[in-house]
């Protein structure tokens, strides 16, 4: 039977990935330093570089679309209020006109 499949934490991955972007040792050598293969410290090289401008545009992207969510979910039920509101003063106005 393998290795059991194991979770590494994000604090962990910057970690190797800085250091792999640091070029002071080979892939194979932050291998066997952190017992992940080669393939996994590129791949989360990889990332590293493709979300660097996250970092610095105050919010990456998993938390921006939480909190996008919440806004939209705030902004139906403003416009759920508006209609009702609006259904409520229709009603109201019927018998003048």
């Amino acid at each position: 039977m393998g290795r059991k499949r194991r979770a590494f934490t994000s604090e962990f991955k910057a970690r190797v990935a800085v250091e792999a972007l640091k070029e002071r040792e080979t892939l194979a050598q932050l291998a066997s330093k952190y017992d992940v293969h080669p393939n996994q410290i590129s791949q989360w090289k990889k990332e590293l570089l493709q979300n660097a401008s996250g970092v610095f545009s105050g919010s990456c992207g998993k938390r921006k679309d939480a909190l996008d969510a919440r806004e939209q979910a705030k902004l139906y039920e403003k416009i759920g209020r508006i209609e009702m509101e609006n259904d409520w003063l229709r009603k109201k106005l019927e018998p003048y006109q």
